[in-house]
């Protein structure tokens, strides 16, 4: 039997967690391949039409979900044109996304978030399962290097200034008993990419996802962002990234690191410039003097913004995936 004729039940469990735009991009590709995927999303985001729906409608913020549903979904184009059409105009509907306000309004039909999550994963034959971090929003505050307080995380990355720290509130929220479950069940987890302190790390301090993540068997990656975020990650190299997670966790979590070392041409690196952006530095001695493993490859495309190339990298975390699984038997 090859790879691709698995029945579900043979197929490697990966669980993967962060937020934003990078993610949903990896998991285009990643629900090509014969994996049961199970991708736990952020709920600190504060800003735009979910921070207006958050406070509002006191759910938690549809943006980050929404985009992970349509990039598992498996439905027309134009029906996922439609998921992310946002309005420009109106009385009340700018800035909102039609994919937001259906999340909205199917929490509203059902009862509870987690539950129009669910069936609107259903709708939009989605495949794989995709779970809030949290079944309520959280508030996300930064420290910054000065010892100044920033709440909101829309507005750390404005503060101007070097963040020390992140934390959460409430600090003791309580995760989906779902998402602890996939977590203690996943063959791998794969962590990023996404915004370091305001995607990623917020996951992560959810107190027992944390414990569920350090004390699970499986095969741990962290896929780095290819660009550092102005605000957030001035300046960073892969391995201040790693070293970011380090100190909020206090565990090395992950086995595996993959990162970018692919040319970046000069006018789009001039281009990420002028907004205070650069290539993330692969300090690769220092990676994997911490134990790290390195898999480096040319992981980016351009268009109008640089992207992972989700096709190759689904592939290096694939092969991976297999290795391990081979290893396990």
């Amino acid at each position: 039997m090859n790879s691709s004729e698995l029945s579900d039940k043979d197929k490697p469990k990966i669980v993967v967690i962060g937020g934003g735009t990078g993610l949903s991009v990896m998991l285009r590709g990643l629900k090509e391949k014969p994996l049961d995927i199970t991708a736990i999303v952020t709920v600190a985001d504060d800003g735009g039409s979910s921070g207006i729906l958050r406070n509002e409608l006191h759910i938690p913020p549809p943006g980050d979900i929404r985009n992970v549903l349509l990039a598992l979904a498996d439905v027309e184009p134009l029906l996922g044109k439609l998921f992310n059409y946002r309005f420009n105009n109106g009385s009340g509907l700018a800035p909102h996304s039609l994919g937001n306000l259906m999340l909205a309004a199917i929490t509203d039909i059902s009862g509870d978030f987690v539950s129009g999550v669910r069936e609107l994963s259903r709708v939009l034959a989605v495949r794989g399962r995709v779970l809030p971090a949290a079944g309520q929003a959280i508030v996300l505050k930064g420290e910054m290097s000065d010892g100044t307080i920033v709440t909101g995380e829309s507005m750390i990355p404005k503060a101007g200034k070097a963040i020390k720290r992140v934390f959460i509130e409430p600090a003791d929220v309580e995760p989906l008993e779902e998402a602890v479950e996939a977590i203690q069940e996943a063959d791998a987890i794969l962590i990023g990419p996404g915004s370091l302190y305001t995607s990623i790390i917020p996951n992560l301090l959810v107190p027992k996802l944390a414990d569920a993540i350090v004390s699970s068997n499986a095969l741990k990656m962290f896929i780095c962002n290819v660009m550092t975020q102005p605000g957030e990650t001035d300046n960073y190299s892969v391995g201040d990234h790693l070293d970011a997670i380090y100190t909020h966790i206090g565990y090395h979590l992950f086995d595996y690191v993959i990162v970018n070392n692919g040319d970046i041409p000069e006018q789009v690196q001039s281009k990420y410039a002028e907004k205070g952006a650069k290539a993330v530095h692969l300090d690769l001695e220092e990676v994997q003097k911490r134990g790290y493993k390195v898999i480096a490859d040319k992981l980016v495309l351009f268009r109008t913004y640089l992207r992972h190339d989700a096709d190759k990298l689904s592939q290096h975390i694939f092969y991976q995936v297999q290795n391990w699984m081979t290893r396990k038997r």
